[in-house]
């Protein structure tokens, strides 16, 4: 039996530095829950990570039955928007809408994910276990940028981030994605590690 760290894969980039650089994504599976509001009161985002984490584990360990391979469950990533993107600011969660997810490896394809996913939900009885799917998410193209410390101190990378993409002669498209390396439950806020992403495409001249 292999153990697999999927972090430590070079391809699939969760490992960033504080200096921005260029990645590219393979398509990839993931389980998804989408939802709206400020992640710090609305309990629909609770719902989705109290409801991510049994059914990741579920499919580890379906793949783990079915090909005697264990592999470390990826950590919680997150995609951010607004309906009106000219509003999207810090300062107006309540106007957030995002989707929550956590990574799969390819070896998912070798079981009855859908069917395991309803077996978990039965027997769990996750909050959100209506709203969860599984979904392709091509990213394709994008930039990235490791960020420390508490959220609230995340405008100044994402800055960073966005002048990067300008001098590289990129423009962005796509949605604002974070990959949460740190356990925000436990950890100190000023050591908590983020890796924000955000998709790029050619600047059109």
């Amino acid at each position: 039996m292999a153990s697999i760290d999927l972090k430590r894969e070079p391809g699939l980039h969760y490992r960033a530095t504080t200096t921005p650089a260029l990645v590219s994504l393979p398509a990839r599976w993931f389980l998804m829950v989408d939802g709206e509001g400020n992640p710090n009161t609305a309990p629909a985002y609770r719902e989705a990570i109290e409801t991510l984490y049994p059914l990741a584990y579920a499919l580890r360990a379906a793949v783990k039955a079915a090909t005697g391979d264990a592999y470390t469950v990826l950590p919680l990533e997150g995609l951010w928007w607004a309906d009106d993107m000219s509003r999207f600011s810090v300062d107006a969660k309540d106007e957030w809408r995002w989707t929550l997810m956590i990574a799969l490896p390819a070896a998912v394809e070798q079981v009855d994910a859908a069917e395991v996913l309803a077996r978990a939900v039965a027997a769990k009885q996750p909050p959100a276990g209506d709203r969860v799917r599984l979904e392709r998410y091509d990213e394709g193209d994008a930039a990235q940028v490791l960020h420390r410390g508490p959220f609230a101190t995340e405008p100044a990378a994402i800055e960073r981030l966005h002048a990067f993409i300008e001098s590289e002669g990129r423009a962005l498209r796509g949605l604002h994605h974070e990959i949460y390396l740190s356990d925000a439950r436990r950890a100190d806020p000023s050591t908590w590690r983020t890796i924000i992403r955000q998709p790029v495409t050619a600047r059109s001249r």
